[in-house]
């Protein structure tokens, strides 16, 4: 006969998982940054139109998905921060300054880290395109390319072949140009929505130039 008065184990999760993927490419003179538009929880979609982008600045974008609840918070911390900044130098944080501040405000939460993947792209102090991946307790470097997320699996061997060209023989390497880089993010997106069902709906592309930041959407799958 079940004992009714033997304990049970009751489990809860301080996180959640909302899915998204985020990618960047950095060129010469610019950086592209995009995410899909997707906001779900296993297999219920709760927006179509929620991009994860979220600009910083003139020049810099920062990519960021995984549990919605941590991206809000951390994107307040970052803003806050931006206007403590502000005030007291009255000037812009660069992007390799605002890429240190996200590393610093991760490794403060280091025992219960944001659960997020972050990508930092934009232009460095001398015009340059930059891209900063992150790991969740703050460390970071900087990289031509990265992508994250839940299809950033799918998504980053296809940028290894397309643009780093690793283990190829006898293709010539060509400077990156924007045009190209905006179609290589379409289709690597296109691929993914075809895989992972956290991916579709539409693609968020801000285009980081020395004029400003420049959005273009295109749309996916939306099953």
């Amino acid at each position: 006969m079940e004992d009714y008065r033997a304990p049970v184990e009751v489990q809860w999760s301080p996180y959640s998982w909302n899915g998204g993927t985020v990618l960047a490419v950095s060129g010469e003179d610019f950086s592209v940054i995009a995410s899909d538009t997707r906001l779900s929880e296993g297999f219920q979609i709760y927006s179509r139109d929620f991009p994860k982008t979220y600009q910083l600045g003139d020049n810099v974008v920062l990519g960021s998905c995984g549990f919605q609840g941590d991206v809000t918070t951390l994107n307040k911390v970052i803003e806050a921060q931006l206007k403590i900044y502000d005030h007291i130098y009255q000037k812009k944080m660069s992007c390799e300054s605002l890429a240190q501040l996200l590393s610093t405000i991760l490794y403060t939460r280091r025992f219960f880290p944001y659960y997020t993947y972050n990508i930092l792209a934009g232009l460095d102090s001398k015009g340059k395109g930059c891209v900063f991946s992150f790991d969740p307790i703050g460390s970071y470097e900087r990289e031509v390319y990265r992508a994250g997320g839940s299809a950033s699996s799918m998504l980053q061997p296809l940028l290894d072949n397309q643009i780093g060209l690793l283990n190829q023989t006898g293709v010539e390497k060509k400077p990156l140009s924007v045009e190209k880089a905006v179609q290589l993010v379409t289709d690597v997106f296109t691929s993914a929505a075809e895989r992972d069902i956290y991916t579709g709906d539409g693609i968020r592309i801000n285009i980081i130039s020395a004029d400003g930041v420049d959005i273009k959407e295109v749309p996916l799958r939306r099953d």
